[in-house]
């Protein structure tokens, strides 16, 4: 008698296997995702609210300098170095 295919044991681990790696593999992509957000956040979404404006006819100039705005401080707290005196003073702004 023939067996099937994919009742075979080691095709079923190699899938689990894989799935797994999958796994693994979006999971560090949505870390990854968070952290970027996290630090520019501020600037993307002013960005992406000056394209909305722009992209309805209306003057977007003003997300655009907020945008702006963000981007250097975003710059001043990363020339900034942590440690734990100063993460009061990052996190209250």
């Amino acid at each position: 008698m023939k067996r099937s295919f994919n009742t075979h044991p080691q095709i079923r681990k190699q899938r689990g296997q894989g799935m797994s790696e999958y796994i693994i593999i979006t999971a560090l992509i949505a870390v990854a995702a968070i952290g970027v957000f996290a630090a520019f956040g501020d600037v993307i979404g002013n960005q992406t609210a000056a394209m909305a404006q722009e992209m309805s006819g209306k003057d977007g100039q003003s997300d655009v300098d907020k945008a702006a705005t963000n981007a250097a401080r975003a710059s001043t707290y990363a020339d900034t170095q942590d440690n734990l005196s100063t993460y009061n003073a990052q996190n209250n702004q």
